[in-house]
């Protein structure tokens, strides 16, 4: 189920969208709009009908726009947690944190960036991904599995526990 089709979208100034990102008025994304998530500690941000970001209202996220009203290129994700629905056959997307870099092209996912860690789960689709400042190992999550990615140990992949992911989606009112 897509969460662009559970919010209807209202739209965001261009300096208001800005601000709720952390970026600046300059690179404020036009094609992108705010509304209200599922529960009061979320929101959502729609970008030209090819991505739906639902943040927790206190995570760190900056968005880097593309040329025009493309889709984002990239998300910089500097804490909190973010569930994402990107729309099959879109542009690639990039999540990039402190700790990893998920690529994404036509998925649902959960991506929570921590101080020591960062955990990636994939509702549906496939996300690979890879250590922040690492060119070898990659890994691709399908639907139901997770990796935590830490600069300490070893990129896996695992399938995620019933309460874990429950956990996780419950954030997002799920």
């Amino acid at each position: 189920m897509l969460l662009r089709h559970l919010i209807p979208a209202l739209p965001c100034a261009s300096l208001c969208l800005a601000l709720i990102l952390g970026a600046t008025a300059a690179g404020a994304q036009e094609a992108c709009s705010r509304t209200e998530g599922a529960t009061p500690q979320t929101d959502v941000i729609s970008c030209s009908g090819t991505l739906t970001v639902e943040r927790e209202k206190q995570a760190g996220v900056k968005i880097v726009s593309r040329p025009g009203s493309a889709p984002p290129r990239a998300i910089e994700l500097e804490g909190g947690a973010i569930l994402l629905d990107v729309l099959p056959g879109s542009p690639s997307i990039q999540i990039r944190t402190p700790h990893a870099i998920a690529a994404v092209r036509g998925t649902t996912f959960v991506v929570d960036a921590e101080p020591e860690k960062t955990s990636v789960f994939v509702v549906e689709g496939e996300v690979e991904v890879r250590k922040t400042g690492d060119d070898g190992t990659i890994v691709t999550l399908g639907p139901g599995e997770g990796a935590d990615v830490s600069a300490e140990e070893p990129l896996t992949t695992a399938r995620w526990s019933v309460a874990r992911v429950a956990a996780l989606l419950a954030r997002f009112g799920r």
